[in-house]
């Protein structure tokens, strides 16, 4: 493995495990799981890192806080749906900020919908799940305004 490789897989890392304590440490239980910091270092993960590792870091360490937290049942759905958020973010890192916002909004959104289409299915109910859609989205815009500020001082570091 060159050292370039070995970079990428300590950021990486360093940064799953990032993801992981914001998410399983700085939480809130409400409706069917828990309102956390997380979606903050998922979209910094994603504008710091490349598409792939990315995706890699947030899903694997947001699946370990649902693992960790006793939710097992989100894991596929949250390593795939967080996964989404960084890479979408990852993919316009370089661009303006109107366009960061634009694709951290869509990563967002389509977390909520997946969370939301996850628990219906999960709870055979799709009214009880319409509990969590607000909540979802105040934990994504709240990430995306901090993810942008801490990138904002962390960018050199890319």
């Amino acid at each position: 493995m060159d050292s370039n490789q070995t970079k990428k897989l300590v950021r990486t890392s360093v940064l799953a495990a990032v993801v992981f304590v914001t998410t399983f440490a700085v939480t809130i239980p409400m409706g069917y799981g828990y309102f956390n910091m997380g979606d903050a270092a998922v979209f910094l993960t994603g504008l710091l890192l490349g598409p792939k590792y990315a995706f890699l870091a947030a899903g694997i360490g947001s699946g370990l806080a649902d693992y960790t937290a006793g939710y097992m049942f989100y894991i596929p759905s949250t390593f795939v749906l967080k996964g989404i958020m960084a890479l979408l973010a990852s993919k316009a890192s370089e661009k303006s900020l109107k366009t960061k916002i634009a694709a951290m909004l869509a990563g967002g959104l389509i977390m909520n919908i997946g969370y939301y289409v996850t628990e219906g299915i999960i709870y055979g109910n799709w009214i009880a799940p319409l509990y969590n859609l607000p909540w979802n989205a105040l934990q994504f815009t709240l990430g995306m305004f901090i993810a942008l500020l801490l990138y904002k001082q962390l960018k050199r570091f890319k």
